[in-house]
């Protein structure tokens, strides 16, 4: 007998183990990250190319994390798909299967993730910092058979896709800083760590991106919803299409935004967008919205005679539109509760300022007269007050006056370039968009914020990051509970 068939045998088991850790297919590793209560496993099936990955933990979700992970480690702009399986019926249905990237391997870590929950929930969920909170965006198509997640720049998108057709994006994104090498994979969380859930990936395709999008750009849209308490976000609809402006009917069903100078009307929930007639207006921006009754749509038009924008108001099922303002250019920004006057931002005499006027037409009054843009007024809930923004003292702030235009008080003064507040129609908060100190004007295609403060004053906190700017909030776009806000993100892809 060999005296060292023993060693060769443990060298054996040693060798085996190593492989199985440093080669799983296309992946370098597997782990159980946090306490997942039962030790999870992946078997990988060289034939069918394929990740049967089964794992416990009570949830990915919060400031800590609790599942089984596939991984490997990757520099760079990256993408990670796969087709997805769930194995039975499941014990919980927020079981959760998906694609995820993540800075390091410890709990609490910076990450983004696709996941499908084992009710068809779908979405893409992040944690900016480590340690702190995950928030989600919830695409609007349920169980999906494949996901996609792309981390391009410092941001982070989803796909999905259902059988027999391609991945299509599901829209929304958000600012997610990595620093590399960082982690690429696969992972299962039970929700139950007393129990085991499994899942089949396959077709696993991890591929690095380039930067730099050659060749003419297209903008990608896509219309939101985020919850200003929880701050997670849903996607109502996303389209090839250049959308802006979202606002909200009176009714919480449905929203307005604009799009290649007409406007249309989706369900919140979402669906298939109709257009809103405006007979002759087809040259609509995005400076509209709706009257206190939500019997009328307030609209601005660039006019055929000068190409200038006007104001006209037209019924809220659609109809022709009715002159409001004869001087010119005019944007709508706010309507008055009591239904009488409409406030809007006006270039007269090369200088731009907030004016006034009857709804039905007349004499407009300027209620601001200084050196620089004014912009954005919108009225209080309870007609005492207009907000709006001013650069007047360098950089654009959140200012607020009388509704008379006396008593014009600074409301933000920080690092920031504020635009467009927008009070709750519970008079409680005042959302607006900021812009990076060293950005001028409101353009598009930028990285920017959602802020939310108290009316009455206070701490300016920070709902969302997205890339956005010109379209994503320029009009009022709360729900009529005062608990969600719509908006405008962008993606800019190679047509």
């Amino acid at each position: 007998m060999n005296k060292n068939l023993p060693f060769i045998y443990f060298l054996i088991i040693i060798v085996s183990i190593a492989c199985s850790q440093n080669s799983i297919g296309i992946f370098k590793g597997n782990n159980d990250i946090g306490k997942t209560g039962l030790k999870g496993s992946v078997i990988y099936d060289s034939k069918n190319e394929s990740y049967t990955i089964s794992g416990s933990g009570e949830n990915m979700w919060f400031d800590k994390d609790a599942f089984h992970y596939v991984w490997k480690k990757i520099e760079g702009d990256a993408a990670i798909s796969t087709e997805l399986n769930w194995q039975g019926n499941g014990v919980n249905p927020h079981r959760k299967a998906g694609v995820i990237i993540r800075q390091n391997l410890e709990p609490g870590a910076a990450y983004a993730d696709v996941v499908v929950h084992g009710d068809g929930l779908t979405s893409l969920q992040y944690r900016e910092i480590e340690n702190g909170q995950t928030h989600e965006i919830q695409a609007n198509i349920k169980a999906p058979d494949k996901v996609k997640l792309e981390r391009t720049g410092n941001y982070v998108y989803m796909s999905v896709g259902v059988k027999g057709e391609d991945l299509k994006s599901a829209g929304g994104c958000f600012k997610l800083e990595l620093s590399e090498p960082y982690y690429i994979g696969l992972g299962v969380c039970s929700h139950d760590s007393t129990v085991s859930e499994s899942a089949i990936f396959s077709n696993v395709k991890i591929k690095q991106l380039d930067k730099n999008i050659v060749g003419e750009k297209m903008v990608e849209s896509t219309l939101e919803t985020i919850n200003i308490e929880s701050t997670d976000r849903r996607v109502v609809f996303n389209t090839k299409s250049h959308i802006e402006a979202p606002n909200w009917t009176s009714d919480g069903k449905t929203l307005i935004y604009n799009s290649n100078g007409l406007l249309f009307k989706i369900p919140v929930e979402g669906g298939a967008p109709e257009k809103i007639n405006t007979d002759f207006a087809d040259k609509c921006n995005n400076d509209h919205g709706l009257s206190p009754d939500n019997k009328q749509i307030v609209i601005s038009h660039h006019t055929k005679d000068d190409s200038k924008s006007r104001i006209y108001t037209l019924p809220i099922d659609g109809g022709i539109p009715k002159l409001v303002t004869k001087n010119a250019p005019s944007y709508w920004h706010g309507w008055s509760p009591d239904g009488n006057t409409l406030a809007y931002c006006a270039e007269r005499d090369g200088q731009y300022d907030i004016y006034t006027i009857p709804v039905n037409g007349g004499k407009e009054i300027q209620l601001t007269d200084t050196e620089g843009l004014d912009d954005g007024p919108e009225y209080s809930p309870d007609g005492k007050f207009i907000y709006f923004n001013s650069v007047r003292t360098g950089k654009m702030q959140i200012w607020r006056m009388n509704a008379d235009g006396s008593k014009q008080t600074r409301v933000t003064n920080d690092e920031y370039n504020n635009w467009f507040p927008h009070p709750s129609p519970d008079g409680n908060w005042i959302v607006f968009v900021s812009y990076e100190k060293d950005v001028e004007g409101h353009p598009a295609n930028k990285d920017v914020m959602l802020r939310i403060m108290p009316a009455a004053g206070g701490e300016v906190k920070t709902l969302t990051k997205l890339f956005g700017g010109q379209g994503t909030i320029n009009v009022p776009s709360w729900s009529p509970d005062s608990k969600q806000i719509a908006f405008v993100s962008y993606k800019l892809v190679s047509k």
